[in-house]
């Protein structure tokens, strides 16, 4: 009996310390929810030609902020995205970065998606004098040289060439080496300034370049670019371009029939499942950037990140995938609020400091800053796209057979096939 009743009281008393420990949780729960929320804005393309890729950015942010939330927040409140669509235009960044400093009073600012949208957004950020964490911008703070600002985009501290230097490592293993090349490039900041690395690489690799012109931006045609380019007859050709334009070069090219021994390098969109599935066959062979794929190596860390964003797309009408972006959206912006913890305060002068000193672990790996807040090493990758049937679809594109890792070597998943004529 007396035993009886020691086990009743301690049960009693078990279950008012879960009951206990349950309301405390929900009243810093509560609290959190009930302070003002930490202001978070931005611009992100949702429209325009780069849509496609904001959208999914945009989708991984929301994860983060819901996840966020339901953890408490930062610093004991609860954060808030305030964002606008920049329509893939740069001329509204400007415009967008004052209301959400002047008129939204938002207490911390990210960029936009795309060197295009990330420098003019800059003078904006810098005269506000708040740190900056930019989303695949090419090397958007070389002229500024703005301490505030920390770029999300795996190119390392050799920016401009990153894009194309594992294109040109992969040629000059070949036998005979090529001896020439053709640069093409978009009249954007982005292409130019990839452009103005493939030129650079072209010297370090000894490579003649044999034609280097631009072409208007979002041109629909490129069939007499493509041509000229032919008419080089140069061994390899760097395309350097914004996602229609990539599309167009890619559809020009199967059209001509245009056979040189490599192409591609720094074409923006091929990545995304909206541009795969445009596309299909004709992208076979291409050889271009990628800054993320699904190896199981790679995938690990952010498995359940993948998953939540899979559920979330269909509905949300984004990229079903979200391997471009999505995760990197995610990314940047749990780097912001690492940053925040980790400084235990709103202050940009303190969150740029932290920003400097540590090393950022995300779903896409790990990374620390230089002096000019870029990374301190490239994450930049080659694939070579080959075997892609008519109709291929989602389970395709959700896996590696369709696409080899060329470099970096230690994480080559195979050989590329050199020619491009040889690509079945």
């Amino acid at each position: 009996m007396l035993q009886h009743l020691k086990s009743r009281t301690m049960a009693l008393m078990a279950g008012a310390a879960v009951a206990l420990a349950a309301g405390a949780v929900a009243v810093v729960s509560a609290g959190a929810q009930s302070k003002e929320p930490i202001k978070i804005g931005f611009s992100m393309a949702q429209t325009g030609p780069l849509g496609p890729n904001g959208q999914q950015a945009l989708l991984g942010m929301k994860i983060w902020e819901e996840e966020t939330n339901a953890k408490g927040g930062l610093l004991g409140r609860p954060v808030k995205l305030v964002y606008y669509d920049d329509q893939s235009n740069p001329s509204t960044v400007p415009g967008i970065y004052t209301k959400l400093l002047d008129v939204d009073k938002v207490d911390l600012v990210l960029g936009p998606y795309a060197t295009n949208m990330v420098a003019p957004a800059l003078p904006v950020v810098m005269q506000k004098k708040k740190t900056f964490i930019s989303l695949f911008a090419l090397d958007a703070n070389h002229e500024f040289k703005y301490p505030g600002y920390f770029s999300v985009i795996p190119t390392g501290p050799k920016t401009k060439p990153s894009f194309t230097e594992g294109f040109y490592q992969v040629a000059m293993q070949q036998n005979p080496k090529p001896t020439t090349v053709a640069l093409t490039f978009e009249d954007a900041e982005f292409s130019q300034n990839a452009c103005e690395g493939a030129r650079e690489n072209a010297k370090t690799f000894g490579l003649k370049i044999v034609y280097d012109k631009s072409f208007p931006f979002n041109t629909p045609d490129l069939s007499p670019i493509v041509r000229a380019i032919q008419a080089s007859n140069a061994d390899l050709v760097i395309v350097c371009s914004y996602p229609l334009s990539s599309v167009n070069m890619v559809q020009a090219v199967k059209e001509a029939n245009y056979k040189p021994k490599m192409i591609g390098g720094a074409m923006v969109g091929l990545q995304a499942t909206v541009f795969k599935n445009k596309l299909g066959p004709k992208l076979n062979g291409f050889v271009n950037y990628e800054t993320w794929v699904p190896t199981e190596k790679m995938m690990a860390p952010a498995a359940a990140f993948f998953k939540k964003y899979q559920e979330l797309a269909p509905a949300a009408k984004v990229d079903p995938l979200g391997y471009y972006l999505g995760g990197w959206g995610y990314a940047y912006i749990s780097v912001l609020g690492n940053a925040v913890a980790g400084a235990k305060s709103l202050d940009d002068a303190k969150i740029a400091d932290y920003l400097r000193k540590n090393t950022h672990k995300t779903i896409m790996g790990d990374w620390s800053y230089g002096p000019t807040g870029e990374w301190t090493k490239s994450g930049m990758m080659q694939v070579q796209y080959h075997g892609i049937k008519e109709g291929a679809g989602l389970e395709t594109w959700r896996g590696m057979s369709y696409q080899t890792i060329l470099t970096p070597s230690e994480l080559a998943t195979g050989k590329v096939v050199y020619p491009y004529e040889n690509v079945k």
